[in-house]
């Protein structure tokens, strides 16, 4: 985890095509076929010392490397994936056997269905935002007093995830030389460098930059517009806000598909360089409250509040039922009735 910021912020390509290269049923088999072998002796002695009702994966590179570790049991918990990518879900997350698959969109889940699951192995919840993130929204005018925002200028706010990744600096500079009438709010989130930079810059309108915040439904409450890179989650609490996105980076192959979700869905649009987000946000100030209002509708359709609703009894389904025979020991009876004794060696 801490490694993938450093690798995207500075070689986004190389990421993109390593996604591609390997985003194939049989190469993503094999190379989780090598995971396995490595972790195989951990990961059974914990499978075997943490017994459970249920396993869920939310990680892409376990799902087929505990299912094949599962199976090394006689009998075996129910396996349930959540899929955590948006749209362009990598075949990594996709295993036949699982018992159940919940994916976030119809791409996702058309995906799934090339990778070899059936229909009644998969459902579309949309991605699982905590519950606290619909229940904290509050309206616009309480949640600029609350952050102390000026109460009528149209607010921008600019998110680049919990490490401040992509463009945000150029793109933040690029909107304040439009010398547009609007506050700015940058999220420069754990990175500190940026953060420095940002603080210590001048601004030709009201600026407010702050660290990693914890309080992301005021935010986006009392915003106007979200310029952002196409993160998943960012994504999904945007549009659980009804805040319309301005998508100014995303990681090739992983997050692709994401800008064509917004895009075609009229939630946001892409504008892939400091200039021309800059002149979106020109251009959605230009028309006014009304204009506003409209792009806010548009993402408000694309919200899924109670995704982690359905999640959350989807797992408690499955977890009620009993242990699955994985027809291990019948197998192994099986092939040594065959063999001749004679070649039998133990």
């Amino acid at each position: 985890p801490e490694m993938y910021p450093w690798i995207v912020n500075r070689s986004k390509s190389g990421w993109g095509v390593g996604y591609d290269f390997t985003n194939t049923r049989n190469k993503a088999k094999l190379i989780q076929q090598g995971i396995y072998v490595s972790l195989e002796k951990s990961l059974l002695k914990m499978l075997r010392e943490h017994p459970a009702d249920l396993v869920l994966s939310v990680h892409s590179l376990l799902t087929r490397t505990t299912m094949q570790g599962l199976m090394q049991f006689e009998k075996r918990p129910p396996f349930m994936v959540v899929v955590t990518d948006l749209v362009s879900t990598h075949m990594f997350w996709y295993d036949k056997s699982v018992d159940r698959c919940l994916v976030p969109t119809q791409p996702a889940y058309d995906r799934g269905l090339q990778s070899g699951l059936s229909p009644d192995q998969m459902r579309v919840t949309g991605l699982p935002v905590h519950p606290n993130f619909a229940e904290r929204l509050t309206d616009k005018a309480s949640a600029r007093e609350e952050l102390g925002w000026d109460p009528k200028l149209p607010a921008v706010l600019m998110v680049g995830g919990g490490e401040g990744m992509g463009a945000l600096y150029e793109t933040a500079r690029a909107i304040n030389d439009m010398r547009l009438k609007c506050q700015l709010i940058v999220i420069a989130g754990r990175n500190t460098v940026l953060k420095h930079k940002l603080e210590t810059d001048r601004w030709n309108q009201p600026t407010h930059v702050y660290p990693f915040v914890t309080n992301m439904p005021v935010l986006m409450a009392a915003a106007d517009i979200l310029v952002s890179k196409a993160g998943p989650a960012t994504i999904s609490e945007a549009c659980i806000a009804g805040l319309p996105v301005i998508l100014y980076d995303a990681i090739p192959g992983q997050e692709t598909g994401n800008v064509e979700y917004v895009v075609q869905n009229n939630a946001g649009i892409y504008a892939p360089s400091p200039t021309e987000a800059s002149e979106a946000v020109a251009k959605w100030l230009a028309e006014g409250p009304e204009g506003l209002k409209r792009h806010s509708e548009s993402a408000h359709r694309l919200g899924r509040p109670n995704a982690v609703w359905e999640i959350a009894d989807e797992v408690w389904e499955q977890a009620q039922k009993p242990l699955i025979p994985t027809n291990r020991r019948n197998l192994f009876i099986d092939f040594s009735r065959r063999v001749p004794m004679r070649s039998r060696r133990f």
